[in-house]
C-alpha cells in the first residue's frame, strides 16, 4: 500500500494495525530488492519531466542574470 499508492507509511501501518518502525524496515527492503524494477515513465510523466526541466533551466537562467544584475548595482558608481 505505501509503495504502490505513495501514502506516509505511519497512516498505512494504522490502518493495517502494525508497528511504523516494522512496516518501514519491510517498505526499506522492499525497495532495495526491488531498486532496479522501476517501472518506466509514462508519456504524460516524460512530458512532464521535460516541462520542469525546462522551467528549472529557465530558472537558473533568470536567477544567475539577477546575481550579475545585483553585484552591477551594488557597485559604488560615483
Amino acid at each position: 500500500m505505501v509503495i504502490e499508492t505513495g501514502r506516509p507509511i505511519a497512516q498505512v501501518a494504522k490502518e493495517l494495525g502494525v508497528d511504523e518502525v516494522s512496516l518501514g524496515k519491510w517498505v526499506k527492503d522492499y525497495r532495495a530488492a526491488h531498486d532496479s524494477e522501476e517501472s518506466p515513465l509514462g508519456v504524460s510523466e516524460r512530458a512532464r519531466l521535460r516541462e520542469l526541466e525546462r522551467e528549472t533551466r529557465d530558472l537558473r537562467l533568470e536567477n544567475e542574470f539577477l546575481k550579475k544584475a545585483a553585484a552591477y548595482f551594488a557597485k559604488d558608481h560615483r
